[in-house]
């Protein structure tokens, strides 16, 4: 199959889902829908439920472009059903989508290929939250930022200051999200690095240097017009920048991504990029990450979709 038959076959736009992130899943959606028709493709959208299967085989779909987030359809149980129905799809497979969404594996394996990342600890909820945190002080300082180990949008997110806030922060995130992650906090700024692929290989876009108004990039600042600056290109040393992008390339390539993603970075001491984590369906709304730094490579959004497209016909 090529582009020339893609246009013959009847694409759906899976978005909305199960998870936290179903409103920014739906506005990604609907962007990339509107363009897909405006490129001339038999496109159908799909506000994906429990039903998903019986979803797909009542609208025929042949083709999937997935603008999911995450649970659920960013990591790996969509892309599983995808193969297991035979139907081909965006973006990277089952156990790299796997793999992405969750920070700690992500962190595991960079580090394991020597790529730099925040020094960190993990908590499972099943110890008291007093103790994990007196751990977490001892080993990283303050201040750290708190995470789910599996979310995405920046959600359930905080920066914390001192042992009692922490202790109070690891308990409210295994209640919410079952799993903690205790990251140093890196005093820098921060970057995004978006990756597309194609037969010909796989190509960085422009640095994206992001500058919210918050102490850090939390899900207002992504979603809210006006809370964060864009700079593109990144104000970087062109040494930083080169080497900001290979890195991504290498995490992409280290976690086994397929077509594209987005990787995350803060600039740590000595102009160091170090790994927080890694997107294999980034959001495309029109407030995202990916499509501002595809526009300042001169990739219009409907071009970006296409070529996002294409990834499904990767091997």
């Amino acid at each position: 199959m090529d582009e020339t038959d893609l246009k013959a076959k009847r694409v759906g736009v899976l978005m909305g889902g199960l998870s936290r992130e179903r409103e920014i899943s739906l506005r990604s959606g609907a962007g990339c829908l509107q363009a897909l028709k405006a490129l001339g493709y038999d496109a159908a959208g799909i506000d994906v439920g429990r039903e998903a299967a019986a979803q797909l085989e009542s609208e025929r779909i042949e083709v999937a472009f997935l603008a999911l987030h995450g649970r659920f359809g960013e990591d790996g149980v969509m892309q599983g059903l995808l193969e297991l129905m035979g139907i081909p799809y965006t973006g990277s497979r089952v156990l790299a989508s796997a793999l992405c969404m969750n920070k700690v594996r992500t962190k595991q394996i960079a580090a394991w290929h020597g790529i730099p990342t925040p020094h960190f600890a993990v908590f499972d909820c099943s110890v008291d939250p007093g103790a994990a945190a007196a751990e977490a002080a001892g080993r990283l300082g303050f201040p750290v930022m708190v995470k789910p180990c599996d979310e995405g949008s920046s959600l359930g997110v905080a920066k914390v200051d001192d042992p009692a806030s922490l202790e109070e922060a690891v308990a409210v995130t295994c209640r919410d999200y079952n799993a903690a992650l205790v990251e140093e906090f890196v005093a820098g700024d921060e970057i995004t690095v978006g990756l597309l692929e194609s037969a010909g290989g796989l190509d960085a876009l422009p640095v994206l240097q992001l500058k919210p108004k918050a102490d850090f990039y939390d899900f207002n600042a992504k979603y809210h017009e006006g809370m964060t600056e864009f700079i593109l290109p990144a104000r970087l040393p062109d040494g930083i920048t080169s080497r900001a992008q290979q890195l991504a390339k290498q995490v992409h390539r280290a976690m086994g991504c397929r077509g594209f993603s987005r990787v995350d970075f803060m600039i740590g001491p000595g102009g160091a990029p170090q790994l927080t984590e890694i997107n294999t369906i980034p959001g495309m709304t029109d407030t995202s990450d990916l499509p501002a730094a595809a526009a300042a490579a001169g990739i219009g959004y409907e071009e970006l979709v296409r070529r996002m497209l294409l990834t499904a016909l990767l091997p």
